[in-house]
């Protein structure tokens, strides 16, 4: 059928690409004529905008139009446009001149819009008729020759060429046919009377009026014309004005006067007598439909709305008939104007549905195009668009077309979708508007790595815990979406005490729980540090990683220590007394270690058990063992104590000594039971020969910096132009007995590394010696305590 069409018909195609800034990349524009069968080509589409036809349907190639989709359509197997239902120009268009079918072609993915027409040419498909096919005339015998009188005209539906082109009547004598073309281009039919009549020899003629339209092949169309010939009215009616100007609202309500027409007949009587109508065929049925014209006053009305938007101005032809016999006709022209209001609301169409962008979108990213119209005219017609200022989105103009692009940086995290109200409005006064909304949801990248709670992380663990159980957790966030938040936790490669940390430590990669894979000894190890990082599954993903300190906590697991004195057999020690003792006398010094810190380590001394139990007392922290009083002759040479070292932990943990003293009655006798006891090994242990090596160099070394101490001073004083007299030189040192690693009430001060935390732990006791003047004059040093009232300038 196409192939049929195409030789039958001339089709005049052509097409244009115009190259525009904004998404509309080009036009074309096909020529038609009417009348074409269903299925013949208008055009190949494709091929003249240079689109790729097998593209066409993954690219949601669409067609768009008012009417036109329901005339043409196009293949998307060979991109052609054919007819689909056969066109009549003159029910589309009517009497225009120029008759085109808008076409809009729209391919998403990416977004282009390509705009178009289809002009539809005339075809010589009807002939012109007359209204009336008889036509009745009456003429007066009194009329001289050389009196027109006009036709009634014929109407084609046809346009341009094809349209009614000539006139012509039949051949008589009496008669001639004249004819002229309007500023409309209507051709006017008008009968000459060439000479007089006379009713007498013929009251009658018949005449055959004859339209031709300009077609090839032309068509035509007839009337009978049937002339009377009276009596005559020899005036006609004569308008006061040739053409009537008039100008309306278009919205004039209806019967709102436009203007009045008013003409006038020299005759008397019903010669003078007039009546008002339209001319039949000159004013179009869509013309009186708007207009109303009163038969007897000449007053124009309106009738029906107006729209300025569909025509502008109008154009009216009036005749007036008097009532003589003959009646004889005036004609007059009236123009009228339409004046614009602002009675159109601009029209926002939005040309793509795309409403998600992601938020890595750089400034200027294309989200749709919007047409802003306004039917109006004038300062009426005038569109201003806008949208608020306070989004990352702005408007670029283009005629009457927006582009909606980004001017801004997009955060899902924080603004996850933007619902935009665009406002249209026109300068017309007053001013009409319209107002829409578009939502854009923002999609989300992985751009936010994951976040840890705490930064660091500072945990306490007790010792002695058990393996394998939970210790502590990390917990990190990530606000992306979905995967992008998935968070996995792992623990990055370290050392604890020479030790991989995957030996020491594991962590659950979902939830990030760890765990202790061994059990922790404070007394080996106080405290530790790792790290830790979370990591997303975006794609790239995202990682962090946090500090974690643990601090091991002591438990009082360690029971105390006797160091000294040194114990014979399992737990008992040997002492001597001499009788000459008196009350304060320090027999011994109980020392004992704990392996613990804290209140775990502080250590207690008590005395359970003793011989006689006023003969002694044990300084509580000190473990000082001292004679209570004089002793007496009665009192037994031997005394056994039993000694309780306990430590302050919960619950306390505790060792016992058992001390045997001998009450010796003289000097010699104490010589020779020490000599004695030297000698016997058994009372003379490795540990011993320890504390007492350590005792002699602690002394040695402590008298050596004390003596380059002095001679530094010395030399200081000499160099110095203040001279000193009598200095005091005072030092401070902590208690021997510390060798031991007891502990006294004086706090001090522990800092674990890598953390914030201090922990007060018991000090050590202090003491003060000066160096008294004659150290200065002898070569030996000479100590004594530094009391308050030694200055500052001698201590």
């Amino acid at each position: 059928m196409a192939s049929k069409s195409i030789l039958s018909f001339t089709v005049i195609a052509h097409s244009f690409i115009v190259c525009a800034a904004e998404q509309i990349l080009g036009q074309f524009r096909y020529s038609i004529p009417e009348e074409m069968v269903e299925g013949t080509i208008v055009g190949n589409i494709a091929q003249d905008l240079g689109l790729n036809v097998p593209l066409l349907s993954a690219r949601k190639f669409l067609l768009s139009a008012n009417d036109g989709e329901r005339y043409m359509k196009v293949s998307l197997d060979n991109g052609l446009l054919f007819i689909c239902e056969r066109i009549d120009r003159e029910r589309i268009c009517g009497q225009a001149d120029m008759c085109t079918i808008p076409l809009e072609i729209i391919l998403e993915n990416p977004l282009e819009i390509y705009r178009g027409e289809v002009e539809i040419l005339d075809v010589n498909d009807n002939s012109p008729t007359f209204r009336d096919t008889h036509i009745a005339l009456q003429m007066s015998e009194a009329m001289t020759p050389g009196i027109r009188f006009r036709l009634n005209s014929a109407e084609d539906a046809d346009t341009g060429m094809n349209t009614v082109a000539n006139y012509t009547i039949s051949s008589s004598d009496y008669f001639s046919l004249k004819t002229r073309r309007t500023e409309e281009g209507i051709i006017i039919a008008e009968l000459l009377l060439e000479k007089p009549l006379d009713r007498e020899l013929q009251s009658s003629f018949q005449l055959v009026l004859t339209a031709e339209d300009g077609g090839n092949p032309s068509r035509t169309g007839t009337a009978q014309i049937l002339i009377t010939v009276l009596d005559f009215n020899d005036n006609p009616p004569v308008f006061e004005h040739d053409v009537y100007r008039g100008t309306i609202n278009e919205d004039a309500p209806q019967d709102t006067i436009v203007l009045k027409v008013k003409a006038n007949d020299l005759d008397e009587g019903l010669n003078a007598e007039l009546t008002y109508s339209y001319s039949d065929v000159i004013t179009s049925r869509k013309v009186r439909d708007l207009f109303s014209l009163d038969p007897k006053t000449g007053e124009i009305r309106v009738k029906g709305p107006i729209d300025f938007e569909k025509s502008s101005s109008y154009s009216l032809h009036i005749q007036a008939v008097d009532h003589g016999s003959p009646a004889i006709t005036g004609h007059s022209k009236v123009l009228i104007k339409v004046t614009d209001v602002n009675d159109n609301a601009p029209e926002i169409k939005v040309r793509s549905t795309t409403n998600q962008i992601p938020e890595n979108a750089t400034p200027g990213n294309l989200i749709t195009l919007i047409d802003v119209i306004d039917r109006d005219s004038g300062q009426n017609g005038q569109v201003r668009c806008e949208i608020p200022q306070d989004v990352p989105f702005m408007l670029q103009r283009s005629s009457n077309h927006y582009k909606l692009i980004t001017s801004g940086t997009l955060d899902r995290e924080t603004v996850s979708d933007y619902k935009i109200p665009i406002a249209a409005w026109d300068l017309g006064s007053p001013s009409l508007s319209t107002n829409i909304t578009i939502h854009i949801v923002v999609t989300d990248i992985n751009d936010n790595a994951p976040l840890f709670t705490e930064l660091p992380y500072n945990f306490y663990v007790t010792e002695n815990n058990s393996p394998g159980a939970s210790t502590f957790a990390v917990t990190a966030s990530d606000p992306d979406l979905e995967q992008n938040s998935y968070v996995s936790y792992s623990i990055l490669d370290s050392y604890i005490q020479n030790l991989p940390v995957s030996t020491c430590l594991s962590i659950n990669s979902v939830n990030g729980t760890i765990y202790a894979l061994r059990s922790f000894d404070y007394e080996e190890l106080k405290s530790f540090q790792f790290h830790v990082q979370a990591r997303d599954a975006g794609v790239p993903p995202l990682s962090s990683s946090a500090t974690v300190n643990v601090i091991i906590l002591d438990q009082n697991d360690n029971a105390p220590v006797i160091v000294s004195p040194s114990v014979h057999g399992e737990s008992s020690a040997v002492e001597t007394l001499p009788r000459s003792a008196g009350q304060g006398f320090l027999v011994t010094k109980i020392m004992a270690t704990d392996a613990d810190s804290g209140q775990n380590g502080r250590l207690l001394y008590q005395m359970v058990n003793a011989t006689d139990p006023s003969l002694f007392i044990i300084g509580q922290t000190s473990g000082e063992i001292r004679t209570a009083r004089k002793i007496l002759e009665e009192d037994f040479n031997t005394q056994t104590l039993v000694i309780l070292v306990k430590d302050n932990g919960q619950p306390s943990l505790s060792s016992t000594v058992t001390l045997h003293i001998t009450i010796l009655q003289n000097s010699s006798e104490t010589l020779t039971k020490s000599s004695n006891l030297v000698r016997n090994s058994e009372y003379l242990s490795d540990l011993n020969l320890y504390l007492l090596g350590i005792f002699s160099c602690t002394s040695i070394v402590f008298l050596l910096i004390i003596i380059v101490l002095i001679g530094i001073k010395c030399k200081q004083d000499r160099n110095n132009t203040q001279e000193y007299t009598s200095p005091s030189y005072c030092y401070k040192r902590g208690d021997m007995q510390d060798t031991f690693n007891r502990r006294s009430a004086v706090e001090e001060t522990l800092r674990y590394p890598g953390t914030d935390q201090i922990v007060r732990m018991p000090g050590l006791p202090q003491y003060s010696v000066c160096l008294s003047p004659e150290s200065a004059k002898s070569d030996f040093l000479f100590l004594k305590p530094c009391g308050p009232a030694i200055s500052q300038a001698q201590c």
